[in-house]
């Protein structure tokens, strides 16, 4: 099963584990990467890429930063299924409830070890067609909206 998933994060170190990680889980995964909000809008709007089964945001990026970002997403009704996650190295419960309130499916605290990375990674892109907050919201760091 082909899978894609779209990054935006303006720090080199932790794009370059998330895309090792997902090197490990399934080399044959589809990586995009945006700079900022701007970015993901730019890969989202061009019909060479293929649409992304999930998009992860920083919230503190320059130009758009992942809550402008994700607003702008869920205007558009051809994005607005795809599964968005807030990926930050915040997790103030304020935050957290933000997220889901503005239609991200879960809020994802940065790991400081690889391992719990790839592990969250691996559990993420396993399920993709599924109910994820379900299946994933009990992982290290990750907190999902309610069913």
């Amino acid at each position: 099963m082909k899978r894609t998933f779209l990054l935006a994060d303006d720090d080199p170190d932790d794009v370059a584990m998330f895309r090792e990680a997902l090197l490990i889980i399934d080399p044959s995964i589809v990586f995009y990467h945006a700079q900022d909000g701007r970015g993901v809008l730019d890969i989202l709007g061009d019909t060479n890429l293929e649409k992304p089964d999930i998009i992860f945001l920083d919230i503190n990026m320059p130009i758009m930063n992942g809550w402008e970002c994700l607003a702008n997403v869920k205007q558009y009704e051809s994005y607005r299924n795809i599964p968005i996650v807030i990926y930050s190295t915040a997790s103030h419960y304020k935050e957290v409830e933000k997220a889901i309130e503005m239609g991200a499916v879960c809020f994802f605290t940065k790991p400081t070890e690889f391992n719990q990375l790839t592990t969250n990674l691996r559990m993420i892109a396993d399920n993709l067609s599924k109910d994820l907050p379900a299946l994933i919201g009990h992982l290290k760091g990750v907190q999902c909206k309610a069913y």
